[in-house]
């Protein structure tokens, strides 16, 4: 009960952000939408006649899902940096259910509500270049929902990070593009992608939706390597965080911006 009470407070929290700040958020979706008319555009006029369509549907795929990855991965490390410069971080570490089940909380709401916009984005995008896809959500989303659980290893390390540095702003900045070149290189080019974290996952999207798969169509070794990764993402993410709090209390920097 105390999980879900956490949930729908974080859950409201991101919602009346949303909508309170309405034309950040709509400058959200037109940013990401002018980048796949960038890259639409740029296939029309340049790309091979013969792989348009597929073209097309990859470019979309891949703004979706670089939009969706990013604001993911790095939204804790945000919140972090927020939360100091409003000077309630140390607040958080007041809440007996901990700050990294409050930080969960609030990604797993945020996650919620991006990835509406993302479909909204998703929809945009197919009616602007004609290229309607197979959503198929029986198979995505339960990819979908593994793939978070690495998103929200990696966010977790960034936070870590934010804790101690405070600003990380520019290395953000710097992420958005290893980002973009995670989610638009191909596992067959880069067969040692797999190793990084929901770069397999986007793949697998990616197949359903172009080929218009199923659940039972796709290899069950896929699903076990992308929830391995998944898993280890996390742990990892969740052990670099505490380690990140325990320096940043040892140092007295909870206090600090």
């Amino acid at each position: 009960m105390q999980w879900l009470n956490l949930l729908n407070a974080n859950f409201r929290k991101e919602y009346i952000e949303m909508k309170r700040y309405l034309p950040n958020t709509i400058a959200l979706l037109l940013t990401f939408y002018i980048l796949f008319l960038g890259a639409f555009f740029g296939i029309m006029f340049i790309g091979d006649p013969a792989t348009f369509d597929a073209n097309v549907q990859y470019s979309i795929i891949s703004v979706v899902f670089w939009g969706l990855t990013m604001l993911t991965m790095n939204f804790i490390g945000f919140a972090v940096v927020t939360e100091a410069m409003r000077g309630t971080l140390e607040q958080l570490y007041m809440s007996p259910m901990g700050v990294w089940k409050i930080m969960l909380m609030r990604i797993i709401g945020q996650f919620s509500l991006q990835s509406i916009l993302m479909l909204l984005l998703l929809f945009a995008a197919m009616w602007t270049s004609g290229q309607w896809m197979n959503l198929n959500p029986l198979t995505t989303i339960p990819i979908i929902i593994i793939t978070m659980i690495s998103m929200i290893g990696v966010s977790f390390m960034i936070a870590g990070l934010a804790i101690i540095v405070k600003q990380i702003q520019a290395f953000l900045q710097i992420f958005q593009f290893v980002l973009m070149a995670l989610v638009f290189i191909p596992i067959s080019v880069a067969p040692y992608l797999v190793f990084a974290p929901f770069v397999k996952g986007v793949n697998m999207i990616r197949t359903v939706m172009m080929e218009n798969l199923t659940l039972t169509q796709l290899p069950w070794s896929d699903f076990g390597i992308l929830f391995i990764n998944s898993v280890v993402y996390l742990a990892l993410g969740l052990f670099v965080f505490h380690r990140c709090e325990k320096v940043a209390m040892k140092k007295g920097l909870l206090g600090q911006y």
